[in-house]
């Protein structure tokens, strides 16, 4: 039996999709009436077909069921614990206290620099700071969970006082404990909370907000040449396993935030495949986070014109997903991020 997928589509912006709303022409993404769409596209592996959301009555029933399920959690507002996903997009900055992560590595690991780098991302405009200090670029090897500890305990601390959330990029249950203990607000678990098993307790004893995070393989081979049968519905089909085996583990609030990993275990005909349909993944009912700064994939396409911040790449991509309504992009440099959206929405 097929199944199928529902993907919100043609997408109206500002001041028109307000007008479409009110006419009843459009429907608003996520509850928000500044994006709506009035096509939807029902994909299988067999295949896909766009149709406008009035012809959905025209279809078969049991198909018919489905879409208008999916319908449903495209629309509906989406929640997360301090964060208003109603403005759009929400900025993560990104602080790698390690050195040796693939952009930045070495440049924050000591606290005067770390400090600073945290003040100037704040200050900037990121309402999230993420906090890692393991690398998982490609290739990277595992860490002792005492040194990664060592390496984001006192940042830790400094950020108690902050007025942002804190977001703990680890795959280590220990750490997430110690952290706990001080301040942490989402965990972001790059592994898809599959590297240690005591993840799944810690998130069940604490409700803490968390990612589910797609990858393939590790980060010591992700990235040794990845395959995937359709990488867009295999990926759906793997958060919509994680979170029924979540629930069934006892975990049942909705404060999780979906990243499908851009260049987690993905060459760059994955990622443009991912980019170009990101709004599929509404229809799970959940925030999407994405992390497109200075990816190698900007570096693929832009050949020649590769930059070493790769700051053009990054905004062109994060545009391209915030009009399919992505909440929340992980980036690094937050400034020209939202410099970049304050001109782009003014323009719109």
């Amino acid at each position: 039996m097929n199944k199928y997928y529902t993907r919100a589509c043609n997408f109206y912006y500002g001041k028109i999709s307000k007008t479409n709303i009110k006419k009843k022409k459009s429907t608003p993404l996520n509850g928000n009436s500044l994006i709506s769409f009035d096509k939807l596209e029902i994909i299988s592996r067999k295949g896909a077909n766009i149709i406008s959301i009035n012809e959905i009555n025209k279809l078969p029933k049991n198909l018919k069921i489905k879409i208008n399920e999916d319908l449903e959690n495209i629309k509906k507002k989406k929640i997360f614990k301090k964060l208003n996903l109603s403005d759009i997009p929400i900025l993560m900055g990104i602080v790698n206290l390690t050195p040796d992560s693939f952009s930045d590595g070495g440049k924050y690991n000591n606290i005067k620099l770390a400090i600073k780098r945290i003040n100037n991302l704040v200050s900037s405009g990121a309402s999230i700071i993420d906090i890692g200090g393991e690398s998982t670029r490609p290739g990277a090897n595992d860490i002792n969970p005492a040194k990664e500890w060592n390496r984001v305990k006192l940042i830790l601390k400094f950020l108690i006082n902050k007025k942002c959330l804190v977001s703990l990029d680890t795959r280590k249950s220990f750490v997430m404990e110690k952290a706990s203990k001080i301040k942490i607000d989402v965990i972001n678990d790059v592994s898809g909370l599959s590297y240690d098993s005591g993840t799944i307790n810690f998130l069940k004893k604490t409700k803490k907000p968390f990612v589910i995070h797609h990858m393939k393989g590790t980060p010591k081979n992700m990235q040794i040449r990845p395959s995937y049968k359709n990488v867009l519905l295999d990926i759906y089909d793997f958060f919509e396993a994680k979170l029924k085996y979540l629930r069934k583990q006892g975990i049942k609030h909705n404060n999780i935030i979906l990243d499908p990993g851009i260049g987690f275990g993905k060459n760059l005909k994955h990622n443009i495949t991912l980019l170009k349909n990101i709004s599929i993944f509404h229809s799970l009912g959940l925030p999407i986070m994405l992390g497109l700064s200075r990816k190698r994939f900007i570096k693929d396409i832009s050949l020649e014109n590769d930059t070493k911040e790769r700051i053009g790449g990054t905004v062109a991509s994060c545009i391209q997903c915030y009009l399919q309504g992505v909440q929340i992009l992980r980036v690094h440099d937050v400034k020209e991020i939202n410099q970049a959206f304050k001109v782009f929405k003014e323009l719109q």
